[in-house]
């Protein structure tokens, strides 16, 4: 029986837990570090940490999947610096994210809703202020956001375009046009792509509509073929000797849309792709209910989504805004620390083989 209890102890008890010690002069990569060889979800926050750099040392293709209201939350700025400077490469978003960012690169702005006083949204209402949970935002610079959709919408060609390519132009035009750099200009001018599953799905869809009612704009979108495009960066990625990997803010269609990349190699006429490497989820929902916003790593082994013996994987049970910024500065300053050049993929899309290219450099 003592042997028995020693076996177990030998498998089970070998990483000690560190007691978390307050130095005054932590940076944020030092204070991550500290928390991965804690217990709960501060050792998740250290080992996503960890996992992020890693994808950076490898030739890897991370898809950044981003959806609740993190824009208006003050996080725009900090995704537009992980997709300029190249710690993402490929964006799938909830259409109502990048309204917002499109809203604040053109010089408008977010409201923190007042805390000391009760207020009646009923009355935002009749003021032309509209609310997400303690933030504010003026109609005003709604209406000017749909202006802008229907302006650029009207400069297009009536032939089907996909997400990325009608939110790169949007993008590149805002560069032009815009007052503040956000993730659609950092995007565009960056070479990385974004797609938006469900595009009609916020006040981008409500603009697009009202211009096809009131001015005959007609827009076409080939949900379809961003599909094809998706899929077929992972083919390309691994095609170029790499490998791909998610970074997942919350959940919803952007999640299952950049997952399910992994599962469509039949598509192309192979047997098999090599599914996604890493995977790193901050979430707040719970896997018991269902949804698939709270499926876990795991569940998603059985879909062929995540490879089944080297996926390496961190979820975070949080909700973002407090740990995004500890994360993403953590990792910045890491790969600022010594840490060799990343090789970033550049992406050439075109027709055949597959729909995308993809080549690997400094």
């Amino acid at each position: 029986m003592a042997q028995h209890h020693g076996h177990h102890e030998q498998e089970f008890l070998r990483e000690r837990v560190v007691p978390f010690t307050i130095e005054p002069t932590d940076t944020a990569a030092q204070l991550l570090a500290k928390m991965a060889h804690t217990g709960f979800q501060g050792r998740a926050l250290g080992q996503a940490a960890d996992l992020w750099c890693q994808m950076l040392q490898e030739p890897c293709t991370i898809y950044l999947t981003i959806s609740g209201a993190m824009v208006p939350a003050g996080m725009g700025r900090l995704l537009a610096y992980l997709i300029e400077h190249r710690y993402v490469d490929c964006v799938v978003s909830t259409a109502a994210q990048l309204f917002h960012d499109l809203g604040e690169s053109l010089g408008e702005h977010h409201f923190q809703a007042p805390h000391a006083e009760a207020f009646d949204d009923a009355v935002l209402r009749r003021g032309d202020i509209v609310r997400m949970y303690d933030v504010l935002w003026s109609h005003h610079g709604l209406d000017r956001a749909e202006r802008f959709i229907a302006e650029y919408a009207a400069t297009l060609s009536p032939q089907p375009v996909t997400t990325r390519e009608f939110l790169g132009g949007l993008g590149s035009r805002l560069i032009q046009e815009g007052q503040q750099p956000g993730i659609l200009t950092a995007a565009a001018a960056a070479g990385v792509p974004v797609y938006c599953p469900a595009l009609g799905d916020s006040a981008i869809g409500t603009a697009l509509a009202q211009a096809r009612v009131t001015d005959g704009i007609t827009v076409q979108f080939d949900t379809v073929q961003d599909v094809v495009e998706t899929v077929g960066i992972v083919g390309a990625t691994e095609d170029a000797g790499g490998r791909t990997a998610l970074i997942i803010i919350g959940g919803g269609t952007p999640r299952n849309f950049a997952q399910q990349t992994a599962t469509g190699a039949d598509i192309f006429g192979r047997p098999w792709f090599k599914m996604h490497k890493y995977g790193i989820q901050i979430t707040t929902d719970s896997p018991q209910w269902g949804g698939l916003s709270g499926s876990t790593f795991e569940e998603a082994k059985s879909w062929g989504k995540y490879d089944l013996d080297q996926a390496r994987t961190a979820t975070v049970y949080a909700e973002a805004t407090i740990v995004l910024p500890l994360l993403a500065t953590a990792v910045v300053e890491r790969t600022q620390q010594g840490q060799p050049r990343r090789q970033k993929p550049t992406f050439h899309f075109a027709a055949h083989p597959l729909p995308v290219r993809i080549e690997f450099t400094a």
